[in-house]
């Protein structure tokens, strides 16, 4: 098992208060024999319909030293997940998780504009000290 992102519980917290049942703490991915994991698996009932949103969501706390390795490393994880998850549980949405802070310092500029109107991204921004979810950008 991977170690957990700094804000792992801070995301599931977050998750938790906006509705979401935590199905996978962490959600297993399996390819090629191979093992790797997004932090977290959730479902929420939406509507009257009773139909399940399920999404998944890998958290990054964006603390290095640069936010661009951060966000290059982030990207490389998100579309190898995304891709798995294709094949693997494709009624799943994968997200990434980060502190509002980082969301409106790199999503909320050029760089995000960018992955999102390609589509490269999908990205969910939390408040670490309120543990709630602040912004999803799809």
């Amino acid at each position: 098992m991977p170690a957990r992102d700094y804000y792992h519980e801070h995301v599931r917290s977050a998750l938790i208060k906006d509705g979401w049942t935590i199905t996978h703490d962490p959600f297993r991915l399996n390819w090629g024999g191979k093992d790797l994991y997004v932090n977290l698996g959730a479902q929420r009932l939406i509507g009257a319909e009773k139909d399940h949103r399920r999404i998944a969501v890998e958290v990054k706390s964006f603390l290095g030293p640069s936010e661009m390795a951060d966000l290059e490393k982030a990207l490389g994880q998100f579309v190898l997940y995304r891709a798995i998850l294709a094949e693997r549980a494709p009624e799943r949405h994968l997200y990434l998780a980060v502190p509002q802070p980082t969301l409106i310092d790199v999503f909320g500029q050029s760089f995000g504009e960018l992955l999102l109107k390609n589509n490269l991204a999908q990205v969910v921004g939390f408040d670490p000290v309120k543990e709630e979810i602040t912004q999803w950008l799809n």
